[in-house]
């Protein structure tokens, strides 16, 4: 069998959680949320990371059993022991990974062109040539980047922790224009703050001790990323009025003006291109890692099994890096990204269910991690997880719903297809 290189770290998946979680989202994220919750959304944070949670920890769980790339397939294929199941579920985690990195790469270019006057679609697609190189020079390499990448990310957040510190104790941190109502709707929104934690394992197969590395890393990234959110969001409300903040497109920038002066606005966006770039990095390779992981499965075609000198998946980062061209190309991309919402709440269900499955068809394998809180052999956080997933995906417009699918139903096709071919 085919095998990659393991060069990844605690430390490097650490670093590749906290940078897919952390993105460029919460540059915006604030506002929105500001809005909702005044000064009290710091505690929409905290209630957010704690849902965001229930699914994280099915999701150690499920890894300490089968750390291996293609996460969802796998466990959803396990869990229902059902190929097709479990392939449907990883064509949609993998369509929606490609959307998503495709968005934030045009994401980037914005960002870029605003600074450089380069076109948005020029910026995007030169990111992901470069990363598509960047992917192929081998895990290591990519994971040092990262990490700086990240890395820079945090200090821009830093920085806004730092204008706040002085101004710290000036409000009421409790003052909420629409009360509970208020702070939960605001969890809502930045609930997708918190996405990300899952592409952790879809580098297992690159990881050091990745049975007992990968379940850390989603644990200690979802922690580093709510404390620097909860001290954003307490820095930011406590230099500029939550009405401010609310009605305001670029509320970091906003706060980095006030504290500090115009140029502070402009630092701000510099790092807003480390994060966007940060995310398009992770989301790239694991996409190719989720198309490496079902090919190995034999769900996909053995072609893209090939590993280069720098035991990396070339084929597959090609695939990867030509998709991705033609959605950057692409002008309604902004249109489909909001199928990116649907899938992960949709796979999260999945998840948590698989999570609930597995307890009683499996319920003697060994678990490096178990989901606490159990009544008899059901555990009561995935059940939770997906009771809360099922209600937001329920809460999507009907015309979206049907465009989720339809991807799982050519996901389908597409399968049934190659299987008909593979038996001849």
């Amino acid at each position: 069998m085919v095998k990659l290189k393991r060069d990844l770290t605690l430390l490097g998946l650490v670093f590749y959680g906290v940078g897919i979680i952390l993105g460029a989202g919460i540059y915006v994220l604030v506002g929105h949320a500001t809005a909702e919750a005044g000064n009290a959304v710091w505690m929409s944070f905290v209630i957010a990371a704690i849902i965001a949670s229930f699914t994280g920890l099915s999701y150690v769980e499920l890894s300490s059993m089968y750390p291996k790339d293609a996460a969802e397939y796998t466990f959803v294929k396990t869990a229902f022991k059902d190929t097709t199941i479990g392939f449907v579920i990883g064509w949609l985690t993998f369509t929606m990974t490609i959307i998503a990195g495709a968005a934030v790469a045009l994401g980037f270019g914005q960002y870029l062109g605003s600074l450089t006057g380069i076109s948005t679609v020029a910026g995007a697609a030169a990111l992901i040539i470069l990363f598509a190189i960047l992917n192929y020079a081998g895990i290591k390499m990519s994971s040092r980047i990262n990490i700086i990448l990240t890395s820079l990310t945090i200090l821009g957040l830093l920085i806004i922790i730092a204008i706040g510190l002085p101004h710290i104790g000036s409000v009421n941190y409790f003052e909420t224009p629409n009360g509970f109502l208020g702070i939960f709707g605001a969890a809502a929104i930045v609930f997708f703050a918190y996405l990300g934690f899952d592409e952790i394992v879809n580098v297992s197969e690159e990881a050091k001790s990745a049975k007992r590395n990968v379940p850390k890393a989603i644990i200690i990234s979802v922690i580093i990323t709510t404390i620097i959110y909860i001290l954003v969001s307490l820095s930011a409300v406590s230099v500029v009025p939550w009405q401010q903040l609310g009605e305001s497109g670029t509320p970091m920038a906003l706060v980095a003006e006030q504290g500090v002066g115009p140029s502070a606005g402009l630092l701000l966006g510099i790092f807003a291109l480390f994060a966007t770039a940060s995310t398009v990095l992770i989301l790239m390779i694991a996409a190719s890692r989720m198309l490496f992981g079902m090919a190995e499965d034999k769900v996909m075609p053995k072609a893209l099994l090939k590993v280069g000198k720098r035991k990396t998946p070339y084929v597959c980062i090609l695939v990867i890096t030509v998709v991705s061209l033609i959605f950057v190309m692409y002008t309604g991309i902004k249109d489909i990204a909001l199928l990116v919402d649907f899938s992960a709440f949709f796979v999260f269900a999945m998840i948590n269910l698989s999570t609930l499955v597995l307890r009683f068809t499996q319920p003697n394998m060994k678990r490096l991690f178990r989901v606490p809180l159990s009544i008899g052999q059901v555990p009561l956080l995935p059940l939770l997880g997906f009771m809360i997933s099922s209600y937001m995906i329920l809460n999507f417009s009907i015309s979206l719903i049907w465009y989720g699918i339809m991807v799982m139903i050519a996901g389908y096709v597409f399968y049934k297809f190659y299987e008909a071919g593979e038996k001849k």
